[in-house]
C-alpha cells in the first residue's frame, strides 16, 4: 500500500542513498534521490506532500547553504537533516532556519517513520494553508481600487463615517462600498475579514 507522500533523497554518500531510498519504497512512499544540492536544484519539481532527507555535509554544497536557497526560492517543503557528524552551529542554523528535526546516522527507521510522518502532516497544513491564501488573494483581486482602499481602512478599524471623511466621499457611499467588500471576500464579519486579511498580507499584494 503507497503511503501518502513523497521523499526527496539528498546525500553524496551512495549507499546511504540508495538503502535509504529503497527502505521507504519498501514501507510505501515514493522517492527521488540526488547526488548534490545543485542536482536537486537542477531536476526536482516541487510536489506536496513532501520531506526532503537533507545530509549536512556534502563537498558542493552543505545542507544548510541548500535549506537557505530553497527559503530564497519560496520553496517550504518540510527538511529533515540527516548526518553523521555535524558541528553544533549547524544543527542550531538548520532549526532556526525551520528544520522539522535532526536525526544522526546510523539511522533509526523507526525514528525517522516518525519524523517522516510529523514532517508529511505538516506539509499537509501548508498546502492547506496556500490554498485558503490563494483563494483570499483571488478574492481581493475582483475588489475595485476604491473597495481595496475602504477594505484596507476597515481594516484598520475605521468605522463609516470616519472612512468618508478620508477617502472625501460620504457615510452613504462608503456604507455600498463596504457591503461590496464583505460580498467579494466571503466575509461574514469586520473579524473575519480582518483575519483573512492577515493571513494572505494583503497588505503587500
Amino acid at each position: 500500500m503507497t503511503k501518502s507522500g513523497h521523499i526527496f533523497i539528498i546525500d553524496d554518500d551512495d549507499s546511504m542513498r540508495i538503502s535509504l531510498s529503497r527502505m521507504l519504497s519498501e514501507v510505501g512512499y515514493t522517492v527521488d534521490h540526488y547526488q548534490s544540492g545543485i542536482n536537486f536544484l537542477k531536476e526536482s519539481l516541487p510536489i506536496s506532500p513532501a520531506v526532503i532527507l537533507l545530509d549536512m555535509q556534502m563537498p558542493d554544497m552543505s545542507g544548510v547553504e541548500l535549506q537557505q536557497q530553497l527559503l530564497a526560492l519560496g520553496r517550504r517543503t518540510p527538511i529533515i537533516f540527516i548526518s553523521g557528524q555535524s558541528h553544533p552551529h549547524q544543527i542550531v542554523s538548520s532549526l532556526k532556519n525551520g528544520a522539522i528535526d535532526f536525526l544522526f546516522k546510523p539511522v533509526k527507521l523507526e525514528d525517522l517513520l516518525i519524523a517522516l510522518s510529523k514532517a508529511l502532516e505538516l506539509d499537509k497544513q501548508q498546502l492547506v494553508q496556500l490554498s485558503k491564501e490563494l483563494d483570499i488573494k483571488q478574492c481581493f483581486l475582483t475588489l475595485t481600487p476604491r473597495e481595496k482602499e475602504v477594505c484596507s481602512l476597515l481594516v484598520r478599524g475605521l468605522l463609516n463615517k470616519e472612512i468618508a471623511v478620508e477617502l472625501g466621499t460620504v457615510d452613504a457611499t462608503i456604507k455600498v462600498h463596504k457591503a461590496r467588500v464583505m460580498e467579494k471576500m466571503h466575509a461574514d464579519s469586520i473579524q473575519a475579514l480582518v483575519r483573512m486579511y492577515l493571513e494572505a498580507d494583503l497588505v503587500n499584494a
